[in-house]
């Protein structure tokens, strides 16, 4: 899956994916506190709030969008059953109501989900939000000129993978209930313990079945948040947000709504948007960004000076950069060669080629580090902080490779301190040391993912990485370990083609758990277990830190993003 950075959550499937240390709270410049920077004054209505971007805010349809909890500017126009928590850190990854009551009211075994709509609530035009909206707003979803949202209801639904959207069969899906206009009934083909962090999804978000113009629909959605499209030019590229007078904080316990209008402005340089918020002239005073990091060169210059110091938020997402192996490509089919190169990993250059220290951290579990996810500590190769090539000799020498062995990694050119060519030679390095020579493949994008990504086409020794759709070890493990997800003829993520029965048992054991803390400590358990058979090397996890305006207020940072979030800030 993506990160949080872009319009749609996920780097790897359709793309997303990384890690915090345990424990770790993210944060804002001090103690994060209501009153953010500025001084002593509280957050107030009223101002601009300018959102400076890299990408284009695209595709804004809720059926279309595929974000973690919502996204950050599409939350601010589309509500939906539930949501993320408005909390720093730890408390920020758990999932609370939004246009429902609660987070919804499973059966016995998880496969019926009841939903309740609060009283009250409108859209931007003042007609009153109904379950049949929503139920509306999920099927549209499934219209294939609507594609591109999480996949997750299409296979939990009941009905859902052959359904073909309301444009096409009009009777709609009969596994979503209305028996009246606030409740919604869900039924699953399937125990799904996690449906309430799905229904944070805008997905889930309520369509006027009269106002849906199809594919015209992103130009003007029509709000059920605190703030409305005004203007959407260049397909996201300059958003203009008025406020939604019809949405009332009665009913929304979670979104601030601080500004009275929100201008966003993407397709901007990386280094030009740095530029302008370390300035902070003019209307730049009051300005955000929501997916542009400071590089190694910038966090320098920022960490010297005190006052540019006090505005960079710091936060962590639930996402893992690490090696995969094909183990149906030699010499890979062999454990101990996947377990040697785990060993002659040097974690610190890595690191190093990352950004350093400030930027990431150094994973070994393939589970991201923070609690929600069940994080479970392990080091099943220990290789230190700069590897242990002996141990790796030993293992090559039994697996018989006594004088060593050449082996191609493949890589993306993209500059992004990920899976980038920068990593790549650092591991080069490092398992020269062990006597493994690494030829280097790079390829442009959309080639690497292509390639990765296909299962007949799947390289031996590659980069990857994989984020959270929730904070839950459910779509990290999932996805990558599951081997009824291997996908034969399309984009296949389970790497290592991993088909193990007590594996795909003890994660449907766990979907039908519906207490989330002990579902969480199985997660955990599940991953310490598969990572015995070192068919990833995990390598690090990203850390966030990004400038923000001088005028900017009330900074709050969850575990859910790890960015700031806008529906909390206030400006000057």
């Amino acid at each position: 899956m993506r990160q949080p950075s872009v319009n749609r959550a996920r780097v790897a499937t359709v793309s997303l994916a990384l890690v915090v240390a345990a424990g770790a709270a993210a944060c804002g410049p001090k103690d994060n506190d209501a009153k953010g920077a500025g001084g002593d004054s509280k957050p107030r209505k009223g101002g601009t709030l300018t959102v400076l971007n890299a990408n284009p805010q695209e595709d804004f349809d809720p059926a279309r969008l595929y974000t973690s909890g919502g996204g950050n500017v599409p939350s601010l126009v589309f509500r939906t059953l539930t949501t993320r928590n408005r909390e720093n850190g730890a408390a920020g990854a758990k999932v609370v109501p939004d246009l429902a009551t609660d987070t919804g009211r499973p059966n016995k075994d998880a496969t019926v989900w009841t939903y309740t709509l609060k009283k009250g609530l409108k859209y931007e035009d003042g007609t009153p939000i109904t379950s049949a909206d929503i139920k509306y707003g999920i099927e549209r979803s499934f219209a294939a000129e609507l594609s591109g949202g999480a996949p997750y209801l299409r296979d939990w639904l009941i009905g859902g993978a052959d359904y073909q959207g309301p444009y096409k069969d009009k009777k709609g899906l009969d596994s979503i209930e209305t028996p009246d206009d606030l409740t919604l009934v869900f039924h699953l083909n399937k125990p799904e313990g996690e449906f309430p962090y799905l229904a944070t999804q805008t997905q889930f978000t309520p369509v006027p079945k009269a106002k849906d113009n199809g594919t015209k629909y992103e130009e003007h959605p029509i709000s059920s948040g605190p703030y409305k499209v005004v203007k959407n030019e260049n397909d996201g590229e300059r958003l203009i947000l008025e406020r939604n007078t019809h949405w009332s904080a009665s009913t929304d316990d979670e979104r601030k709504a601080y500004p009275d209008k929100i201008d966003v402005r993407s397709g901007l340089d990386s280094s030009v948007i740095n530029q302008r918020l370390s300035a902070s002239q003019g209307a730049d005073a009051s300005a955000v960004t929501t997916d542009t990091n400071l590089g190694p060169a910038e966090l320098a210059k920022v960490t010297g000076d005190k006052e540019l110091a006090s505005r960079v938020g710091t936060g962590h997402f639930g996402y893992t950069n690490y090696i995969a192996f094909n183990p149906k490509v030699k010499p890979f089919d062999d454990p101990k060669v996947r377990q040697a190169i785990s060993y002659a990993i040097d974690r610190t250059s890595v690191i190093n080629a990352a950004g350093g220290s400030s930027l990431a951290e150094a994973a070994t579990t393939y589970l991201p580090n923070q609690k929600s996810f069940g994080y479970t500590p392990y080091d099943h190769f220990p290789a230190g902080a700069s590897g242990n090539p002996a141990k790796a000799k030993e293992l090559l020498k039994e697996a018989g490779h006594q004088n060593g062995l050449t082996v191609t990694l493949t890589h993306s050119n993209d500059k992004d301190f990920e899976t980038s060519p920068e990593i790549a030679t650092a591991i080069q390095d490092a398992l020269k040391k062990a006597g493994i020579t690494v030829k280097l493949q790079g390829l442009e994008s959309n080639d690497y993912k292509d390639k990765i990504h296909g299962a007949k086409t799947e390289p031996g020794f590659f980069l990857a990485h994989w984020g959270a759709d929730w904070p839950s070890g459910g779509p990290f493990l999932a996805p990558i370990f599951d081997g009824r997800q291997i996908v034969k003829d399309g984009a296949n993520f389970n790497t290592g083609f991993l088909d193990d029965k007590a594996v795909n048992t003890e994660i449907d054991a766990i979907n039908k758990l519906t207490d989330l803390d002990e579902a969480a400590q199985r997660w955990g358990a599940l991953d310490k277990k598969t990572g015995e058979q070192a068919l990833t090397v995990p390598l690090f996890h990203p850390v966030y830190k990004r400038l923000y305006g001088k005028d900017i207020k009330n900074i709050v940072i969850s575990d859910w993003t790890g960015v700031l979030d806008i529906s909390q800030v206030a400006v000057k």
